[in-house]
């Protein structure tokens, strides 16, 4: 088995986006970082805080990510946006048949 940083976050940031997953992803990073039992104790100075820290800062900024996403698409849906997206898709449906005759 292949363990490494880069893949665990990876897998983080892939569930954390998945809204399916979000709040137990969001519960269990709020649960770590007020829960006693860490990868290490809080009891050692600075070394204890790294790993808190980590998973604070990842939940920060996935969250900020998937906020901005969801801003983002909002503010694009404008309702002549939203018409032109309506025609397209109606469109979608509809043939042309032509009679195209090749030129030399």
């Amino acid at each position: 088995m292949n363990f490494s940083i880069e893949s665990l976050y990876k897998w983080y940031r892939d569930v954390i986006r998945n809204p399916k997953y979000r709040w137990w992803v969001i519960g269990g990073s709020l649960l770590y970082l007020i829960s006693p039992l860490d990868i290490s104790p809080d009891v050692f100075p600075i070394i204890g805080w790294i790993d808190d820290g980590v998973i604070a800062g990842l939940l920060v900024a996935e969250l900020s990510q998937v906020l901005l996403t969801r801003l983002k698409g909002k503010k694009d849906t404008t309702p002549v946006d939203a018409e032109v997206a309506a025609n397209a898709t109606a469109a979608e449906g509809t043939f042309v048949d032509v009679n195209a005759v090749a030129m030399k």
